[in-house]
C-alpha cells in the first residue's frame, strides 16, 4: 500500500526522498513540497484539496496536467484521481491547469538513465532517483516518452485519497461523527444513518482544515474504474465534432495570421516581395519575421492565399542539399572518432565472428515528418500586463519560460491555455510556432491573433525523425545465434531538440542506441555501439524516437542470422531471451498467433520483438500475395505493461502504434532537394488506407511490478515483422524503409 508522508494545503509532496536523491541534491531541498497553484485565486467556498482537485459550487474539477493529443491522457489521468476520491467520471470536468513545476513529470528520466529497463539493481534504482530529483529542480512538466501512466499511476491516486479523506474530515466537523463512521459514495460523504451530504456542501469547510495524512491506497479489488472499460471522457464530444481543438478556438475580434518562413531549415530569408499580397482581399498587414514573412487577414484561407502570393529570395541551408549528402554523413560516420556509446559489449566479438557463420548486412531508415491531422496552430493575445495563448502543447512549462523571455513580461502574467490536440506524435514538443505567433501578435498589441500554419508550410517546417544507418556483422553456430554486432549512426536527437529549447545535453545520446542495446537476449558475443553523426538537417522526438528505427534494425539484424542457422524464428528468440517477462510476451504472440501451425498457400508470418520505455512488446505479421501485391492479414500484438489502465484505450492504443509502424514503414519517406523538403501534403506522404489496414489481435499483459505507458512500444517491432513476413514469403530482404519502394501491396 502506498502512503501520503507529508502534506500541506498550500503544498502537495508524494513519498519521502530516496538516499540517491538525498544525497545529490540535498534531502531537505528534495523533500521541500511544491505550491499547490490553485490556491491562487480561490473564492469564497472553494477548496483546492491537493494541486489535482478542485471543488466549487459549479462542481468538482480534476486537473491532468499531461497532455491529451489523442492518446486519451485527460481521461486516463480523471480515472486514477476518480477511483481514490468515490467519483463517476460524468460527475467531474477535466482541467489541464495551468503550467507548474508541481507537475513536473517523475517516470520522463527513466528512458535517460545509462541501464537497461531490466535492470533493478541498486545502482540502477539510485540513478533513476538521481534523475528524478533533477527532473523535480527543473520542474520539467512534459508530456512523453510513454511516461504519463507511470508518472500519474500512484501519484493522481493518492491525490483522490487525500482529497477524499479530507472530504471526510470535514463531514466529520459538520456532523460530529466520528470519521472512522463515515463513508464516501457517488461524490457524497455517507453517514452512518444513510443521510449523504455531497463533496460540492463540503467545499467551504474543507477549505479551512488541514488536508489528511497518511492516506492508504484502496486494495485493487476494491477497484471500481481502473483495470475496467471506461468510456473515454472526449469520446461523446469528438463522435458529435463537438470537441475544441487548439485550432478551433474562437475570440471575439480575432484576427487570423499565417506564415511562410525559409524551406531551407534554419536558414534565413535574403529578401522579399509583398506587392501582390498586400492588395489581395481580406489582408490587414505583412510582418517580417525573423527567417520569414506573416500575413494577417480577415480569415486563414485569406492569410495563407496571400502567403502564397510573396516572393522570396531565400538564403542555402546549412546542410547537404540533396539526399546522397545526408546518407554519405551518416556512412563516414562509422568510425572510432564518432563513437558516442557502447552500452552492450559481451563476449569476445572477434573470436565469435571469426569460429562462427559470418552474416552481414546494412540497414537504412529515412527522415519522417510527424503530419498529424491538425497541423500547428495557436492563438495569442498580447497587451502591455500580459499574454495569454490557447494551443495544445506537449511543454506547457518550457513554453512559459520561453514567452517570458520574449515578452518581457512576468511570470504571473504568461497565461497559458492548453487545450486538445488533433494529433501530435512528438510534433508538439516543438516551439517554433508560438515564436513566430508571438512576433505577429506584437504588430496588433491587444487584438487576439489566431496564427496557423497551412498544410504545406507545417511539413516543410517540421523538425523530423532522425535518418539513421545500421551496420551489422553477425554469426551462427550449430544452428544457434552466436555473434551479433550492431553499429549505429545517426544524428543526436536530443542535442537538436535540446539545443532549440537552450538546454544542454551533455554526454552520450542514448536515442542512438534505444531499441537496440537494452534488448534482453543472451547472445554470446553481444556488442552495439552508437555512432553520433555531425548534426544535419534539424530533428526531433518522433514516435517512439531511437527506438522506431532501431526497433527495424535490431531485429531484422537478428532474424537474419537465425534464419542463416536454420533455427525458427520465435523458438530462437525464446531460446536466447534471458528476461522472464518477456519471454512471456514472445510466448503469447506465438500462442495468440497458433505460430508453427499450418499456412495456406502464399501466406507467411514474420514475428518481431522490441523492449522499449520499459515495456516488453512482441508482433507477428501474417502476409499472403495476391495478383495486386502483398496483403497484411493479421497482426497480433502482445505488450507486458503491468497494469492495464483502462482495457478499451489500452486496445486502441497498441492498435495505433502498429498501424502507426506498418504505414510508414510501407509508404514514408521525407527527402530533401535542394534543401527543401520534397514532401509537403498528404499526396506525397500517404497514410494507411482503410482497405490495407490488417485485423489487429491485442494482448495486454499484467506480470511485472512497475506499471508502464503503452503509446508507443508497439510501433518499434511493427517494421521489422512486416520486413521479416516479407523475407518469409518471397525470399527477399528489405533493408530499406519505406518497402514500398522495394515490393508491391495493395
Amino acid at each position: 500500500m502506498s502512503k501520503l508522508k507529508t502534506i500541506a494545503r498550500r503544498t502537495f509532496l508524494i513519498g519521502t526522498a530516496a538516499i540517491a536523491g538525498g544525497v545529490a541534491f540535498g534531502t531537505y531541498a528534495y523533500n521541500k513540497p511544491g505550491e499547490n497553484p490553485l490556491m491562487d485565486g480561490l473564492g469564497e467556498g472553494e477548496a483546492a484539496l491537493t494541486p489535482y482537485v478542485k471543488i466549487d459550487a459549479d462542481g468538482i474539477t480534476l486537473i491532468t496536467p499531461r497532455a491529451d493529443v489523442g492518446q486519451g491522457a485527460f481521461s486516463m489521468q480523471a480515472t486514477l484521481i476518480a477511483e481514490e476520491l468515490d467519483v463517476e467520471l460524468d460527475q467531474i470536468k477535466i482541467d489541464p491547469g495551468v503550467p507548474s513545476a508541481t507537475y513536473y513529470n517523475t517516470a520522463l528520466s527513466a528512458e535517460s538513465a545509462p541501464f537497461r529497463a531490466t535492470d533493478g539493481g541498486f545502482m540502477a534504482q539510485s540513478t533513476r532517483t538521481v534523475m528524478d530529483a533533477f527532473m523535480k529542480f527543473l520542474g520539467v512538466q512534459v508530456t512523453g516518452g510513454s511516461s504519463s501512466v507511470p508518472d500519474s499511476y500512484e501519484k493522481l491516486r493518492i491525490a483522490g485519497a487525500v482529497a477524499r479523506e479530507t472530504l471526510k474530515k470535514a463531514a466529520a466537523q459538520e456532523s460530529g461523527i466520528s470519521i472512522n463512521e463515515l463513508k464516501t459514495v457517488n461524490g457524497h460523504v455517507e453517514l452512518p444513518d444513510g443521510k449523504k451530504i455531497s463533496y460540492i456542501d463540503l467545499a467551504a469547510i474543507a477549505a479551512t482544515i488541514e488536508p489528511a495524512r497518511d492516506i492508504t491506497l484502496r486494495d485493487p479489488s476494491k477497484w471500481r474504474l481502473i483495470g475496467k472499460d471506461i468510456m473515454r471522457h472526449d469520446v461523446r464530444a469528438k463522435s458529435t465534432g463537438t470537441l475544441t481543438y487548439g485550432i478551433d478556438m474562437v475570440i471575439d475580434g480575432m484576427l487570423y495570421a499565417t506564415a511562410i518562413t525559409n524551406p531551407r531549415k534554419g536558414a534565413g530569408m535574403k529578401s522579399y516581395n509583398a506587392s501582390e499580397a498586400e492588395q489581395m482581399r481580406g489582408v490587414k498587414q505583412i510582418v517580417a519575421l525573423t527567417n520569414g514573412v506573416g500575413v494577417i487577414a480577415d480569415n486563414t484561407w485569406r492569410a495563407i492565399k496571400a502567403a502564397n502570393a510573396i516572393e522570396f529570395e531565400w538564403e542555402e541551408a546549412a546542410y547537404p542539399a540533396e539526399m546522397d549528402g545526408h546518407w554519405k554523413i551518416l556512412s563516414d560516420s562509422f568510425n572510432e572518432d564518432h563513437v558516442d556509446s557502447r552500452m552492450r559489449d559481451e563476449g569476445n566479438i572477434d573470436t565469435g565472428l571469426a569460429e562462427g557463420n559470418l552474416v552481414e548486412a546494412e540497414y537504412r531508415a529515412p527522415y519522417l515528418v510527424h503530419a498529424p491531422l491538425e497541423p500547428l496552430a495557436v492563438t495569442v493575445q498580447i497587451t502591455d500586463k500580459r499574454i495569454d495563448v490557447w494551443l495544445s502543447t506537449q511543454v506547457p512549462g518550457f513554453l512559459k519560460s520561453m514567452l517570458k523571455d520574449i515578452t518581457e513580461l512576468g511570470e504571473d502574467q504568461v497565461h497559458i491555455h492548453n487545450m486538445y490536440g488533433g494529433g501530435s506524435f512528438g510534433h508538439r514538443l516543438e516551439m517554433d510556432v508560438v515564436k513566430h505567433a508571438v512576433e505577429i501578435a506584437k504588430s496588433v498589441k491587444g487584438k487576439p491573433v489566431k496564427f496557423t500554419y497551412s498544410r504545406e508550410e507545417d511539413m516543410a517546417q517540421d523538425f523530423t525523425r532522425q535518418i539513421a544507418i545500421s551496420r551489422m556483422k553477425g554469426s551462427h553456430k550449430n544452428g544457434k545465434v552466436e555473434t551479433l554486432d550492431l553499429g549505429i549512426a545517426m544524428p543526436s536527437v536530443v542535442n537538436s531538440q535540446m539545443g532549440r529549447i537552450g538546454l544542454p545535453a551533455p554526454g552520450p545520446d542514448l536515442q542512438i542506441i534505444a531499441g537496440a542495446w537494452e534488448q534482453p537476449y543472451s547472445i554470446p558475443n553481444y556488442r552495439v555501439t552508437g555512432y553520433r553523426a555531425p548534426e544535419i538537417a534539424p530533428i526531433s522526438s518522433w514516435r517512439s524516437v531511437g527506438a522506431s528505427t532501431n526497433g527495424f534494425f535490431h531485429d531484422c539484424a537478428l532474424d537474419e542470422i537465425i534464419h542463416a542457422a536454420g533455427a525458427d524464428p520465435l523458438e530462437e528468440r525464446i531460446r536466447l531471451m534471458r528476461h522472464e517477462n518477456s519471454r512471456k510476451t514472445l510466448e503469447a504472440v506465438g500462442e495468440m498467433s497458433s505460430w508453427g501451425g499450418k499456412l495456406e498457400p502464399n501466406k507467411a508470418r514474420g514475428v518481431a520483438f522490441c523492449l522499449s520505455f520499459g515495456v516488453p512488446t512482441a508482433e507477428v505479421v501474417e502476409i499472403s500475395m495476391t495478383d495486386d501485391g502483398i496483403k497484411l492479414d493479421k497482426v497480433f500484438v502482445a505488450c507486458e505493461v503491468g497494469k492495464v489502465i483502462d482495457p478499451i484505450n489500452f486496445d486502441n492504443q497498441v492498435k495505433g502504434a502498429a498501424i502507426w509502424g506498418l504505414g510508414h514503414a510501407i509508404h514514408n519517406e521525407t527527402t530533401f532537394s535542394d534543401g527543401m523538403v520534397e514532401q509537403v501534403n498528404y499526396d506525397t506522404f500517404e497514410s494507411m488506407r482503410m482497405y490495407q489496414t490488417p485485423e489487429i489481435i491485442v494482448r495486454g499483459l499484467e506480470n511485472g511490478e512497475a506499471v508502464r505507458g503503452a503509446g508507443e512500444p508497439a510501433v518499434p517491432p511493427a517494421a521489422p515483422a512486416l520486413a521479416n513476413a516479407i523475407f518469409a514469403l518471397t525470399g527477399k530482404r528489405l533493408r530499406e524503409m519505406p518497402f514500398g519502394k522495394h515490393v508491391d501491396f495493395i
